[in-house]
């Protein structure tokens, strides 16, 4: 059973068309919507999509979480990490996951900065600033040479899932999740994926957040 878990907050606009278009590659789409206060619910379920509702807004990671907590209740064999703004292409997952079951790893990493780089619209701030700092920090936590830790596009095996649970809320489970590849000496690799930026993204403040968040998560706890 392969299950798409799509995080979403206020992608009322978007959600219906990933779900649609998830729906072809998948066994059951299951958005995860952080206390929307747009129609972000009603366009999931209308097009097909089971919904897991927080009544509180938590962030990302958390939405993860959710989405690992029901695949792990249903038995997924996979699970994949896909963005509900419609940034992500499902014409990479049948490549990802041949990847992940020929290289007989147990978690794919999708990167924009692999292959042919075809990703030419990225923010040069992502791409100069965010991205290396970001690489930065993942290999001080975790030790993992990754060239995109911060992409959202993943594919986790039952094994993986198993493993890999969130406890960073925000943004910087991105971080985590290295962390736990590594603690958890878990089998892994990247591919090249498409990213489509439909506005800015994060930004500056939002990078930062990643890191104290991470820095309070690793050491404060």
């Amino acid at each position: 059973m392969f299950v798409a878990i799509v995080p979403a907050y206020n992608e009322e606009k978007r959600i219906g068309e990933v779900v649609r278009d998830l729906a072809s590659y998948v066994d059951e789409v299951v958005v995860v919507d952080d206390k929307s206060d747009d129609n972000t619910i009603f366009e999931a379920k209308n097009n097909g999509a089971t919904v897991l509702q927080h009544k509180i807004n938590l962030g990302q990671g958390a939405a993860l979480e959710t989405g690992h907590e029901y695949a792990r209740r249903v038995g997924a064999d996979y699970v994949i990490h896909f963005d509900g703004d419609g940034q992500f292409s499902v014409e990479d997952i049948k490549p990802a996951l041949a990847k992940l079951q020929i290289d007989n790893v147990d978690i794919i990493l999708g990167s924009r900065f692999l292959g042919n780089n075809k990703n030419k619209t990225i923010p040069w701030t992502k791409r100069y600033i965010l991205s290396p700092v970001s690489r930065f920090i993942d290999r001080l936590f975790s030790g993992l040479k990754l060239t995109d830790a911060h992409n959202g596009f993943r594919i986790l095996n039952k094994n993986a899932l198993e493993k890999i649970k969130i406890t960073q809320n925000g943004m910087a489970h991105a971080s985590e999740i290295p962390n736990l590849i590594k603690k958890h000496n878990l089998k892994y690799s990247e591919i090249p994926i498409t990213v489509y930026y439909h506005e800015y993204g994060q930004g500056l403040s939002g990078g930062f957040k990643i890191v104290r968040d991470l820095i309070w998560g690793k050491f404060l706890k």
